[in-house]
């Protein structure tokens, strides 16, 4: 378990070892760019480029239809020129609200500052301040009483919303101001009090959001509330609760294609009762000066153009955009502007200095490198763009600044190496060129760089054909899978490595190579395989001959053993019954009487001979005779120990060797059962024979300690059981 936990670990150091060595180039780079950016990101010096190319965003969203929610009672030129002064009479005021209320709309916001009486007409005024429940007027919020603007004095606290406008640097509103707290008081916009009353209607009220407590919810529609270093933004004023503005881009009015964007009637028209009841009911009705004598314009990202000035609104258009976004967002789910955490931008980022890095670093021609840039580019645009209209803010120019970065910092390397590359094929041209062994070294890519003569004599091919292509381009196919697997073993493992392979030059012959590769790096990091090659045919031919002359002896020494195993089977056994013969037998009885000498055992040897053996050869043949010797032959064997040897002496006569017998009991036992096994019937060729036998048994060292006398006192033994009746054993 040890042994394989650290080969893991070898392993696991050596390919990120290798991965920091030679596959770091993109991670580098990507890393390096990427970080350069963000820190250019988080000084604030970005800001401006990507809030330019959020309003060119806005500026290319599809239209959509207006909202005829909304209506806007706009205090022109024209009827400034009619009524004559300004600020307008309290008098005309009270007498638009009254027309205006008569029409029944959801909610009338009043977009101009009333702290003020302006006479004739304050105490109308007032009455239709009280008379008009769904009536909205303004103030805006200061951080002290100088830069305050009071509300009407005679509107009741939820009668009064401030307008108080949120500017970017560049002078543009991007964001609502939805609640601000001042001295401990809470206070809404003008914009969110004439939405609820609108929503109120509709049944939907303020909640708070169920996965984030702080922030507000009308009907479906979350309002994440803005931070100080939200998408592009850093460290802005984030007081209050703030939102990204989504802005829509209303198209035109099908009655009156001139008139786009919220519908506008003027003052002088409503004062003179010449429009429609249907502009106003259940509307959100907002009066507001539009004339541009009044000065009361802003900036928004639709203001921005590719050429030309930048296109102000109405600071009551303003206030129209931030009741629309807030209705359509709780009624319709229109998606709100959402932005990505911090460590996402970053990943975003990384990836594409990475894609930038890698993209370039592998297609490395110029042409293709600038169409695969711009395409790259374009992606990214449209993807960002896509987003954009489903609700998220996705930075698009860091992202850019890091692929461009990337690709051209890898771009630059990639001449730097090329040059550095051209140095070293020169310079390893003429070193190779003067070594007589056949030379190649080839780039990352598998490809033949420098070769020198003795390499091009070998494969058959000038070096103008072999530069620059691989050995899938002249090799057979199983060859060229060889080379290319040694090859990116070294590649891989940065060590040399010697390997024998089979090699076909142009003729068609097939010679045996031994290749040494190793891995070198110039000053620019390319890396080479260099492979210097011996041919070693003639080498390994004389091999095989000496391989198949060592099996060729090797066969026949085998030869010689076999024959004398069975020349040496023969000298010591029957050829017949296949038991040891006399010769066997004498050594053998010799070695058992010393064995028995110096472990001081008994030793038994029985003598035997068939009885009727010559009568039954003489009748029924000598073949017969022959498989009848072999079947008695067998049964001995069978009736006998491991260790107990049996011979045929000649004839019909056997001998029986019996080692380590504890007493003469046991001899008898052993002659009992080889007489029972002889005697039983023997079937040869429809033949039933029977014949027995006598046995004559002489103990060691009871009756004597000699070898032949042994053997002539068991001889006697069994005639003597022959003449006392056959078929019974006698002992000496």
């Amino acid at each position: 378990m040890s042994k394989q936990l650290g080969k893991r670990l070898v392993k696991f150091v050596r390919g990120l070892k290798q991965m920091l060595g030679r596959g770091n180039r993109e991670l580098i780079t990507a890393s390096s760019i990427a970080v350069c950016i963000l820190v250019l990101r988080s000084t604030g010096l970005l800001q401006s480029l990507e809030l330019a190319a959020l309003d060119q965003f806005f500026r290319l969203r599809p239209y959509e239809s207006p909202d005829a929610r909304i209506t806007i009672v706009a205090i022109d030129e024209v009827s400034l020129n009619k009524i004559g002064s300004w600020p307008i009479p309290d008098g005309v005021i009270a007498d638009l609200l009254q027309k205006v209320q008569v029409h029944q709309p959801r909610a009338i916001g009043l977009d101009i500052y009333r702290n003020l009486p302006v006479k004739p007409g304050y105490e109308q005024l007032v009455d239709a301040y009280k008379s008009i429940p769904n009536l909205i007027g303004i103030e805006l919020l200061g951080h002290d009483k100088t830069t305050n603007v009071l509300p009407p004095p005679e509107m009741s606290r939820e009668q009064v919303g401030f307008n108080n406008v949120l500017y970017d640097p560049d002078g543009k509103v991007r964001r609502s101001l939805l609640y601000w707290h001042v001295d401990q008081e809470l206070h809404k916009s003008f914009a969110l009090k004439l939405a609820l009353l609108y929503l109120e209607s509709k049944g939907i009220t303020p909640q708070k959001a169920d996965n984030k407590s702080e922030y507000l919810q009308l009907g479906k529609a979350v309002f994440t509330r803005f931070r100080a270093n939200d998408g592009a933004y850093v460290r802005a004023d984030a007081r209050g609760y703030q939102i990204l503005s989504n802005f829509l881009k209303p198209g035109c009015h099908s009655t009156n294609p001139a008139s786009c964007g919220y519908r506008q009637v003027s003052m002088s028209d409503v004062l003179n009762n010449k429009v429609s009841a249907e502009l106003i009911r259940d509307r959100v009705v907002l009066i507001g000066s539009t004339a541009s004598s009044l000065q009361d314009f802003v900036f928004v990202p639709h203001s921005s153009r590719f050429m030309g000035t930048a296109k102000p609104i109405a600071g009551v258009e303003l206030q129209a955009y931030f009741v629309s976004e807030l209705i359509s967002a709780a009624l319709e789910e229109r998606p709100l502007l959402k932005v990505w955490t911090k460590l996402w931008e970053c990943l975003w980022i990384f990836a594409w200095s990475y894609v930038g890095s890698v993209t370039t670093w592998r297609i490395r021609f110029p042409t293709k490198s600038i169409l695969s840039t711009f395409l790259s580019c374009l992606g990214l645009i449209i993807f960002t763009y896509l987003a954009f209209l489903f609700g998220w803010w996705i930075p698009l120019i860091p992202a850019l600044m890091t692929f461009g970065g990337s690709a051209i910092w890898i771009t630059s390397h990639i001449a730097y190496m090329q040059e550095e590359l051209k140095r070293s094929k020169e310079f390893l041209q003429q070193v190779i060129n003067t070594i007589a062994d056949p030379i190649f070294v080839k780039n990352e890519q598998h490809q033949w760089i420098v070769l020198n003569e003795a390499y091009c004599q070998l494969i058959g091919y000038p070096d103008t054909m072999l530069i620059e292509k691989s050995d899938y381009d002249f090799f057979p196919l199983h060859e060229a899978n060889v080379f290319r697997q040694e090859d990116k073993l070294v590649f891989q493992t940065q060590r040399p490595k010697e390997n024998e392979e089979e090699f076909t030059d142009a003729t068609g012959n097939t010679h045996l190579i031994s290749t040494k590769r190793s891995l070198h790096k110039d000053a620019a990091g390319n890396f080479f395989l260099v492979g210097v090659i011996r041919d070693i045919t003639q080498r390994k031919l004389m091999e095989e001959q000496l391989k198949r002359t060592a099996a060729e002896l090797f066969r026949t020494n085998n030869e010689l053993k076999l024959k004398e195993d069975h020349l040496r089977y023969l000298a010591y056994h029957d050829p017949l019954t296949g038991l040891s013969n006399r010769k066997f037998f004498a050594e053998q009885l010799h070695e058992s009487l010393l064995w028995a000498q110096s472990n001081n055992l008994l030793l038994g040897l029985l003598f035997i001979d068939l009885d009727g053996f010559k009568q039954i050869n003489d009748t029924l043949g000598h073949d017969i005779g022959d498989r009848l010797l072999v079947s008695i032959a067998q049964r001995l064997s069978n009736s006998l120990r491991g260790s107990d040897t049996v011979s045929r002496l000649g004839g019909d006569e056997f001998t029986v060797i019996l080692r380590a017998i504890p007493n003469e009991q046991v001899a008898a036992k052993v002659a009992e059962k080889i007489l029972a096994s002889i005697t039983e019937p023997i079937v040869l060729e429809g033949y039933t024979t029977r014949v027995s036998a006598s046995i004559g048994i002489s103990i060691y060292p009871i009756d004597n300690q000699d070898t032949e006398a042994m053997i002539r006192q068991a001889d006697a033994a069994m005639y003597r059981a022959k003449h006392l009746g056959k078929n019974r054993y006698e002992f000496a």
